[in-house]
């Protein structure tokens, strides 16, 4: 609860938590896609917490509403105007305010960042991220190489403790971490070498 009341993306009030063990349960509505986001990432960022259920649902105010053509004109001009999306391979479907993504790029930050262009839009009430990365002839030990190295640049600590295997571009991370940020920074760091799917 601290957690959530802290957390400025994150109306606190809208939230409902119970805790059983190491697992937390949210439950309420939410006013918009973004905060539901947020209060998950919340519930992650306390120690001793292994586990959420996500059981909040997107209740969107009505000066927010949108119908379904507008959310799908509004998600064509994001992906559009984010010079880090390759728009003219990605499809969208709208259904109720959720948007499904579907489509092939090059890279998995490409993926990344389409998804996060359209989480924001007024309307929006959950996005599915259907889009895949596009195999590479990139040999599954470079990638390997290339994933340690990131990882004692940017998560030093943790590069000792990480066993990375690559099998066709895909990449499973082992190990521990002290926290849920360090575990985002470890997988993030293996996300943005080339040939990760």
């Amino acid at each position: 609860l601290n957690e959530l009341a802290c957390d400025s993306v994150v109306d606190a009030t809208e939230v409902g938590v119970q805790v059983h063990g190491a697992i937390v349960t949210l439950t309420g509505f939410i006013s918009s896609y973004p905060k539901k986001l947020a209060a998950v990432e919340a519930a992650h960022r306390v120690r001793g917490v292994l586990d959420v259920v996500n059981q909040l649902r997107v209740r969107i105010p009505s000066n927010w509403e949108r119908s379904d053509e507008t959310i799908a004109a509004q998600v064509r001009d994001a992906l559009k105007s984010d010079v880090l999306v390759p728009d003219e391979r990605i499809t969208s479907t709208v259904s109720d305010g959720t948007v499904t993504l579907e489509g092939h790029v090059q890279t998995w930050p490409e993926r990344v960042h389409a998804e996060q262009a359209v989480q924001r839009l007024a309307g929006v009430k959950c996005v599915s991220n259907l889009i895949s990365v596009l195999r590479t002839n990139t040999p599954a030990e470079d990638i390997r190489r290339q994933i340690l190295g990131a990882l004692r640049r940017q998560a030093d600590r943790e590069a000792h403790r990480i066993e990375v295997d690559v099998d066709d571009g895909v990449v499973t991370l082992k190990g521990s971490v002290r926290s849920w940020a360090e575990r985002n920074a470890v997988e993030r760091a293996a996300q943005h070498v080339p040939g990760v799917r």
